[in-house]
């Protein structure tokens, strides 16, 4: 049950830092007319981005650098997965490849038994 909830903790903490990062370059940038899309834009992503630092801390493991090393592999993977269904972006194999070998990573940082 820890790992499913920690696995949860990560897909949420992904939601909000790529959303908010998200929200913030289309309110900056907009999406590829080159305008942004305003200050409710900028203020919602920032908001998302705060409650991603909240989200990280509920974490069962309690060592921060172990957390976030671990949640930088979840970013790499989300991160293209977001490209694919907010923009339409086509990962390629290469990318493809990388993402998995940053969860793998995520694995053998988060849930690799060790002596405690």
């Amino acid at each position: 049950m820890l790992i499913a909830r920690s696995i949860g903790l990560f897909v949420l903490a992904a939601l909000l830092e790529i959303g908010g990062a998200w929200l913030v370059w289309q309110g900056v940038r907009g999406s590829h007319s080159g305008e942004g899309r305003g200050w409710a834009w900028i203020g919602a992503g920032i908001v998302a981005l705060g409650a991603y630092g909240f989200v990280a801390t509920l974490q069962p493991d309690a060592h921060f650098g172990r957390i976030l090393a671990a949640y930088g592999g979840v970013f790499v993977a989300g991160s293209l997965a977001w490209g694919m269904v907010a923009d339409g972006y086509r990962p390629d194999r290469y990318d493809v490849l990388g993402a998995l070998v940053c969860l793998v990573g995520v694995a053998i940082i988060m849930y690799v038994p060790r002596n405690r």
